[in-house]
């Protein structure tokens, strides 16, 4: 089964320089242990909300937003994709992604399932 994890965080809460060296290396880490263990298919971070589009549709009338947006107080900074054997497994490593950010973060994962055809 497929899970996609959302990373969601406050831009303002998050550590004005980014991610240091130490968390870089422990994320390569991480990540080259759920790649041998066959359970990462992608993952990336993503460019920040000030570039963003959104696209939204009403009553069949399409409105065209660029970012930033004042009502965002989170955003998505990325995600993962995970092929588990079951969303208990897919929600360890993503505890395990959580931790590795350590006590400075304030971040949260949303775990879902890829919806996949018959």
């Amino acid at each position: 089964m497929r899970y996609l994890t959302l990373i969601r965080l406050d831009p303002a809460a998050a550590p004005a320089d980014g991610p240091d060296e130490k968390l870089m290396a422990d994320m390569g880490t991480l990540l080259e242990e759920m790649t041998k263990a066959g359970v990462l298919l992608d993952t990336a971070g993503l460019r920040p909300i000030e570039e963003a589009t959104r696209i939204r549709q009403s009553k069949g009338v399409q409105t065209v937003l660029d970012g930033p947006y004042t009502e965002a107080k989170e955003v998505i900074g990325g995600y993962c994709l995970l092929q588990t054997r079951s969303q208990e497994e897919a929600v360890e490593w993503s505890r395990r992604f959580l931790r590795v950010h350590g006590p400075e973060w304030d971040i949260e994962v949303e775990v879902r399932q890829v919806v996949e055809p018959e």
